[in-house]
């Protein structure tokens, strides 16, 4: 399925198994991150689908969701409305938005933007601070030097300790890493520089559930320390040896994670 934004289409996909027993809860729209696919969260999917619609899609320049030419502009606004596109186009009036990395930013500002909308936030191995230009020039240069499978090889480190995956499973995720076309890798990540959410973080009044590595290269855990400080009444799980890739290492403790989050909440 796709849904239609004035800059390309958006792919989509939904998991309806709610068991027919059940009085179905309010849906999940799951957003991925910079390198990662909307397969990302199947891990997480066994643990929520029996009481939610579930949600996932391809963000804008990756797999099969529009792929922008170099020139194009990309800013954090166009990316909380390719969000708000998917969920109007599945029919998700309200719902829980979950976000990881990128995607964790991602949600953070769709929560802010239209608070309305969103029953529950969780954001994984994300932050409401960006990267730096110092970054962006250390993936260019991976990139120019070696092409994306060089940046690919490079970041993998710093997603998954040693032997955290089966030899199957980390050669399936490079696959998707490689699959990026470069200047989505880097437009994306541009958006990024010099984003601080922590001013308008006040305007986040849903329930919030933070789930976060010990060891993420790329997030330290007093930036999440940070978040969850100024988001009160959030939850914060560390999660012990892992890394930048916690929702693909951890899928299956991180959906418990959230399915006792929303079940606890009651919301939805």
């Amino acid at each position: 399925m796709f849904a239609a934004t004035l800059h390309g289409s958006l792919h989509y996909d939904v998991v309806d198994q709610v068991a027919p027993w059940r009085s179905p809860r309010a849906a999940i729209l799951f957003h991925h991150g910079i390198g990662a696919s909307a397969d990302l969260w199947a891990g997480w999917l066994p643990a929520l689908s029996d009481a939610h619609r579930l949600v996932t899609f391809d963000m804008r320049g990756s797999g099969r969701s529009h792929i922008p030419p170099a020139d194009f502009d990309w800013s954090l606004d166009l990316l909380v409305d390719d969000l708000f596109a998917v969920a109007d186009a599945a029919g998700l009036q309200q719902f829980h938005l979950v976000g990881e990395s990128i995607g964790g930013t991602i949600a953070l500002a769709a929560a802010i933007a239209r608070p309305e909308r969103l029953l529950t936030l969780t954001v994984s191995n994300g932050a409401h601070l960006g990267a730096s230009i110092r970054s962006v020039e250390e993936w260019q240069s991976q990139l120019d030097t070696g092409g994306v499978k060089a940046w690919s090889d490079a970041f993998l480190p710093g997603r998954f300790h040693d032997g955290a995956l089966s030899p199957e499973r980390l050669a399936w995720f490079a696959a998707q890493q490689e699959r990026w076309p470069r200047e989505s890798i880097l437009n994306a990540l541009k958006v990024l520089v010099g984003t601080d959410l922590s001013a308008r973080l006040e305007r986040i009044g849903c329930p919030t559930l933070l789930l976060h590595p010990d060891g993420s290269p790329f997030i330290p855990v007093p930036v999440m320390a940070e978040l969850h400080q100024l988001l009160p009444g959030s939850e914060l799980n560390v999660i012990g040896h892992a890394r930048h890739g916690l929702p693909f290492s951890h899928a299956a403790q991180c959906a418990d994670l959230l399915r006792t989050f929303l079940d606890s909440r009651g919301v939805g």
